[in-house]
């Protein structure tokens, strides 16, 4: 397995299958490449099927065991079912979608070899639901969601980015979970470096703390030294508060400035026009992989992993050999406060930190 300098092995890989989408969620960052979204039809700039498949199978030989695919909408692919099918047996597969198109689908996919899944749920209200993901597609999601659990892919994943319009509804989510078996919950920091509107931020460390006070449990994942919470319905008392039958799972991606999840990260990404790139928030180090030839591939992968940088996004950089703070980044980078580089606390941001995660009026 091949580790990059500050000895992080990858061990996985998160490939994005097409930047087309039926839904333009407000803060998509499309796999931090910025909004390309266009038209529903295939488009020839797409890894093919055997592009996908070639690749998978060479970074199979460098012991990566997981692959994630993503979009864009995954589903929108015809061939996913064969890519997943063809996928190198040794590899965990899951799959990050928004769910419309799961009903009808979710049976063949796991019948290809599907594992796991995760499903874009940014809200249980229907017209908030509608604002964020700019499609009228509520019902549809739930459908899919239905679909997964149907499917025997539990336990679903429910994808929620938390940030100033869907914060309040925090605590619907993981009662949500916590009553409904076969359902967990993943938070997710809002990152305004790649998605733009730094208002919309809040204090993830808020969102921490009540789930602390909630849980029943609380354990950390090896995956990014991630916190998992565990929450039982309405407060009942269980035996066993990690007994998904009883409990709900709950857990928060927080990667913004935070060098615990970095230090942690074990993935290499791959775009849908064929490109490496070691981290989500940075496009300076994108390498293409030529033709996609086996031998192209690989030395592609072996650059992109030897390169990957110590930190999120393009916070630390090289000068002299030696990893420091980039300074322009930091004055670059609207939220961050160059003094100390840490988050700036003006009064919107303090006023909107404050409610959460109590359900907002907007």
């Amino acid at each position: 397995m091949l580790a990059d300098e500050f000895g992080r092995e990858v061990s996985g890989v998160r490939v994005s299958l097409t930047d087309r989408c039926n839904f333009d969620c407000v803060y998509c960052h499309n796999e931090g490449l910025g909004d390309t979204r266009g038209p529903m039809a295939p488009r020839e700039h797409e890894m093919t099927t055997d592009d996908v498949v070639r690749f998978l199978e060479v970074v199979a030989e460098f012991g990566v065991d997981s692959v994630k695919f993503t979009g864009g909408e995954p589903l929108l692919r015809d061939d996913l079912e064969e890519i997943v099918a063809r996928t190198p047996a040794e590899m965990e597969v899951s799959l990050t979608t928004n769910g419309t198109m799961l009903p009808g689908r979710a049976a063949d996919l796991v019948d290809a070899g599907l594992e796991r899944v995760n499903v874009s749920q940014d809200a249980l209200d229907e017209e908030t639901f509608k604002q964020v993901t700019q499609a009228g597609a509520y019902d549809a999601v739930m459908d899919g969601v239905d679909a997964a659990l149907d499917a025997g892919l539990a336990p679903v994943k429910l994808n929620m980015v938390v940030f100033e319009r869907t914060a309040g509804y925090v605590p619907e989510m993981v009662e949500h979970v916590a009553e409904n078996d076969g359902l967990r919950l993943q938070l997710i920091e809002y990152m305004p470096e790649i998605a733009g509107h730094p208002e919309w931020a809040i204090d993830i460390e808020r969102v921490h703390g009540w789930l602390e006070e909630q849980a029943d449990h609380v354990e950390r994942r090896e995956m990014h030294d991630r916190k998992r919470y565990w929450v039982s319905p309405d407060g009942e008392s269980v035996d066993d508060p990690t007994d998904e039958s009883v409990a709900g799972m709950v857990e928060i991606v927080d990667p913004v400035e935070n060098p615990t999840f970095c230090a942690n990260c074990h993935r290499v990404r791959v775009t849908h026009e064929g490109y490496l790139k070691g981290c989500l928030n940075r496009n300076d180090d994108l390498r293409p992989m030529g033709e996609m030839t086996r031998t192209e591939i690989r030395d592609a992968f072996r650059e992109t992993v030897a390169n990957r940088v110590p930190f999120y996004g393009e916070y630390m950089v090289k000068e002299d050999g030696e990893w420091v703070v980039n300074e322009k980044y930091l004055d670059g980078a609207t939220g961050v406060d160059p003094a100390d580089g840490g988050p700036v606390e003006d009064a919107d941001r303090d006023a909107v930190a404050d409610e959460a995660p109590a359900r907002s009026d907007d």
